[in-house]
């Protein structure tokens, strides 16, 4: 990797952790095609999940006093048997047609919040049992799910600190299941661990900047920031950006 690369990646780690400390997700989605162009896909993707390990957990103890863990535990319940068998997937075949599939699952949520029955959709939190299994499953096979898991977490009642914490403590679980996946089939390089901490390391900063913006938005403007993001996201993966 040559220093114009290095500064590039950094950068954009920079922005990526402030935003995903505002809204839950993002990060993954401006990091990955930065890290695919440097490192290509195979180091990408496992390099991604050491890196949101790191940010998740910083996000995680910024918010700790704020974190539904209920509902991170039933999360967690399903998507960690749904991560292995989705990293196993992973290892065999492409999920390019999938993130077009699931971005437009993104888009589609958005307008359905703003129909009558999306303004009256309560998620229970027994719900996030099943909810974990199928976010785990396509976390592992197309690198994030957090732009999709944000709808529900926001359907549960959850908004600023609360839903950050609890969301940063659910992936953890999941992404440390999915590294472990990726191991097994020795698709974690040395260079994928070096780098992804080093990034993780700056991502810490950004995730530090973000917690000060999270606490002073409303609930709902909280809400309209995830929307516009679940939009962004919705299209980069459309376009197939990733």
């Amino acid at each position: 990797m040559d220093p114009v690369e290095g500064v590039i990646i950094v950068l954009v780690a920079l922005v990526a952790s402030t935003l995903a400390a505002v809204t839950g997700f993002g990060a993954s989605l401006l990091l990955l095609p930065v890290l695919t162009w440097s490192f290509g896909v195979r180091d990408a993707v496992p390099m991604l999940a050491v890196v949101q390990i790191c940010t998740n957990l910083a996000r995680v103890g910024l918010n700790r006093e704020d974190i539904v863990l209920p509902v991170a535990r039933r999360f967690s319940m399903g998507s960690v048997p749904a991560a292995i068998i989705g990293g196993i997937v992973f290892a065999a075949a492409p999920a390019s047609a999938l993130g077009r599939l699931i971005g437009v699952f993104m888009i589609l949520s958005v307008i359905f919040r703003h129909t009558a029955p999306g303004r009256r959709l309560k998620v229970s939190r027994e719900s996030f049992l099943p909810l974990g299994a199928a976010f785990g499953f396509i976390d592992a096979l197309v690198g994030s799910a957090g732009p999709i898991q944000a709808p529900f977490f926001l359907a549960a009642g959850l908004t600023g600190a609360a839903y950050i914490g609890t969301e940063a403590l659910a992936s953890v679980v999941m992404q440390g299941t999915k590294l472990a996946v990726y191991g097994g089939f020795s698709l974690v390089s040395w260079t994928a661990i070096v780098y992804g901490l080093a990034i993780g390391a700056v991502m810490f900063a950004g995730s530090y900047i973000g917690r000060g913006i999270v606490r002073r938005i409303s609930p709902g403007r909280f809400s309209l920031i995830i929307e516009g993001m679940l939009l962004i996201a919705g299209v980069i993966l459309i376009a197939g950006v990733t």
